[in-house]
């Protein structure tokens, strides 16, 4: 497999940095693009794992840091969910202009979301992926609210999540219950695979049960057993990743 470092720029102006993994030897089958958790990056173990895993099967992955996160321009407290999909719909535009248009979203948790939300504005994709994605917004937003209660009276203040801590802005908490999911996923008109733990102490399991019920066929629910919700254990991330290239192969061209 070969990993090749690019960037391109979003709607704002600012540099997002991005690996695009390549199959071996022949041509790719297609392209997906990957949309990592909130707070993540490109770089983190699960990601990678997974993108390579979908890479060594034929596809090619290219996966990005959103905006102020890893090594992407930008001011990280002036995101919201929606600038997140407009980085995505960046992405799309960059991939059709210089390879080929993704025919696979792929989305890791709040990721998961936002390719759910995003996919209605790529054209090209045929099949969505989500891993331990919420079902909805408010669940974010509640986690946020709790963390940093000063953030509804100052308009800004800092929360810590995996033990960093990051400056948050009223904005994106209001952006969070402005979006509407319950519309996006009925209105999806893709394949969808929805992966999720029942051990997950994020993102309960019930989120990935909403989603499935909530999508029209064809679509299909992975129960990843005991894997948490960041996927650290390398078998986990790359059985993911070998589930999405076998059933994107299956699916492309066909979605209804």
């Amino acid at each position: 497999m070969q990993t090749t470092r690019i960037s391109f720029e979003n709607q704002e102006g600012h540099r997002l940095a991005a690996l695009l993994d390549l199959p071996e030897g022949d041509s790719p089958i297609a392209y997906a693009l990957f949309a990592h958790c909130f707070t993540c990056s490109k770089d983190y173990k699960g990601v990678a794992r997974i993108s390579r895993a979908v890479a060594a099967e034929g596809l090619a992955v290219l996966r990005f840091d959103f905006t102020g996160l890893g090594e992407s321009e930008g001011d990280f407290a002036d995101t919201t969910f929606s600038s997140n999909v407009d980085d995505l719909i960046a992405a799309a535009k960059f991939m059709e202009q210089t390879v080929e248009a993704p025919a696979v979203l792929i989305g890791h948790s709040l990721g998961g979301a936002a390719v759910l939300q995003a996919a209605a504005r790529i054209p090209s994709a045929e099949a969505v992926a989500t891993i331990a994605a919420p079902s909805s917004l408010d669940h974010l937003a509640g986690i946020l609210r709790s963390s940093g209660k000063r953030i509804e009276v100052a308009g800004e203040g800092e929360v810590k999540i995996a033990g960093r801590l990051f400056r948050i802005r009223k904005e994106l908490l209001d952006d969070l219950s402005a979006i509407n999911m319950s519309a996006a996923i009925p209105g999806l008109g893709r394949t969808l695979m929805v992966f999720h733990s029942p051990a997950d102490a994020t993102v309960d399991f019930d989120h990935a049960i909403e989603i499935f019920q909530a999508a029209h066929q064809p679509k299909s629910l992975i129960s990843l057993d005991r894997a948490d919700h960041l996927l650290s254990d390398a078998r986990d991330s790359q059985y993911v990743g070998s589930i999405i290239a076998a059933w994107a192969r299956r699916h492309l061209g066909s979605s209804q």
